[in-house]
């Protein structure tokens, strides 16, 4: 690796800045049938999905990441001909790739996503986007100036449903949005829990020391004890409709259980809002809420999100727009019958505007609801599923829709849900200073503490928060 001022880069990168500024795209020159070679780091439940779906739109799937041994050889024999690594920056510096898709634990998701993006590859990242609002922030920035092409998956970007509802928001049918609804039936993993003691090694096939990245060095512990709470199972999450939840319940950290932990996830908030409050942000065109308030919720433990909770967002008035709140439930927590409805899904996303309000769980033309609207004229959003939509723009050097310019501060915003849920009141936000300016306690959970080697100020990404 050679220095270059605050950044490390690699040899390839220096060439790349001295021949040309043009994007990654337009230097290659690619034709619209060529077959872009991608990385896939993190192949397990998600990570096989992102390579599935890139494989049925004829790309590549030149290499296969992960710290786990054992998953990555299961997953390499759907690819035999990709490369296996289990170090991400091996593998960005052995392979010549047009781009990687990041589908590890939330918070190795900045660290991996800017070192690709240092190295001029197009980057898919899972969502959420990020663990930390200043680790979104970098993710903008360095986006902008590496030139290169993102996309945040989050499928809710290029639904048909999201679309025609973000065309029906728009059209004003509704008035003007004054508060939304939106509940969901996360965690499907224990929450709310101290960690258990003891130590054992990691599994022969897990990198523990790579799985850990940027966080805080804790003892492996592979299940949860005989007898634990964790095992009284929420009857919301006994009863679901669906069971991939339950093989991995009774681990600790490794597979899928991390997303609990703050350390590692970021709870059920940055697991689901991504999604569901996509078309929120989308349809409005939403930047960073004025303040955020813990209205209810189960606490969090020292280490753990809680186990259910209820926050609201606020936004000022908006040029002619009025104020806005957005309520957010999860844990089994769901606004009041007289606001869902007579809905009693298990998820779902209330509109109330001046003229009208629209439960929107099954779609804002789906027949069902007392009150019908008219459909407004279909746009072209020019957007199609969304790991096509990263492919197509790889080609033609154009940003997708959920691309880092509008992911970045979409979660920024919801993260601020998980600073409100640290300090247990309301916080003031100011995102031009970026400060929660009532509050000097909270401005800490902005960011996080990173271990040696994996501080993102190695990659050039000075610390905002002071």
């Amino acid at each position: 690796m050679t220095q270059l001022g605050t950044k490390k880069v690699t040899r390839r990168r220096c060439l790349q800045s001295a021949l040309t500024i043009l994007p990654a795209g337009l230097a290659r020159g690619y034709a619209a049938n060529d077959r872009l070679d991608i990385g896939i780091i993190g192949v397990g439940g998600v990570g096989g999905v992102n390579a599935s779906k890139l494989t049925e739109f004829g790309q590549n799937v030149a290499a296969l990441c992960d710290v786990d041994k054992r998953i990555l050889e299961k997953r390499a024999a759907e690819y035999p001909k990709a490369k296996r690594f289990t170090d991400f920056r091996k593998m960005i510096d052995k392979r010549k790739l047009d781009g990687v898709v990041v589908a590890t634990p939330d918070h190795t998701h900045a660290f991996i996503s800017i070192w690709a993006m240092r190295n001029g590859v197009n980057v898919y990242c899972q969502k959420p986007l990020t663990s930390t609002v200043e680790e979104a922030r970098f993710m903008r920035q360095v986006a902008a100036e590496e030139k290169v092409v993102t996309q945040m998956g989050t499928s809710s970007t290029a639904s048909d449903a999201s679309m025609r509802t973000v065309e029906l928001i728009r059209s004003g049918a509704l008035g003007e949005i004054t508060e939304v609804h939106c509940w969901s039936d996360r965690a499907v993993w224990p929450q709310g829990f101290s960690r258990p003691a003891g130590s054992e090694p990691p599994p022969a096939t897990l990198n523990w020391d790579l799985w850990l990245g940027g966080a805080p060095e804790r003892p492996f512990v592979s299940e949860w004890p005989a007898g634990h709470d964790v095992y009284k199972i929420p009857e919301r999450i006994e009863n679901a409709p669906y069971d991939w939840w339950r093989e991995p319940w009774s681990r600790v950290y490794h597979p899928f259980t991390w997303r609990g932990w703050q350390d590692f996830g970021t709870g059920a908030l940055g697991d689901i809002a991504p999604h569901s409050l996509n078309v929120v942000f989308w349809a409005l065109d939403l930047g960073a809420p004025s303040s955020v308030e813990v209205v209810e919720t189960s606490g969090l433990t020292k280490e753990m999100y809680p186990t259910w909770s209820v926050i609201r967002f606020d936004w000022p008035a908006r040029g002619l727009h009025p104020p806005l709140t957005i309520y957010w439930y999860d844990g089994g927590a769901k606004p009041p019958l007289e606001v869902r409805g007579a809905e009693d899904s298990r998820a779902g996303l209330v509109w109330i505007g001046t003229k009208g309000s629209l439960p929107a769980a099954r779609g804002p033309f789906s027949g069902s609801s007392e009150t019908e609207y008219e459909r407004p004229p279909e746009r072209d959003w020019g957007r199609e599923e969304v790991h096509l939509d990263w492919v197509k723009g790889v080609k033609k050097t154009a940003q997708p829709g959920c691309c880092f310019q509008y992911a970045g501060p979409f979660t920024e915003a919801y993260l601020l849900g998980n600073v409100a849920l640290r300090v247990g009141h309301v916080i003031e936000w100011n995102p031009l200073a970026f400060r929660v300016t009532n509050c000097r306690e909270a401005n800490r959970y902005l960011t996080r503490e990173y271990r040696k080697g994996w501080d993102l100020s190695q990659l050039g990404c000075r610390p905002i928060v002071s």
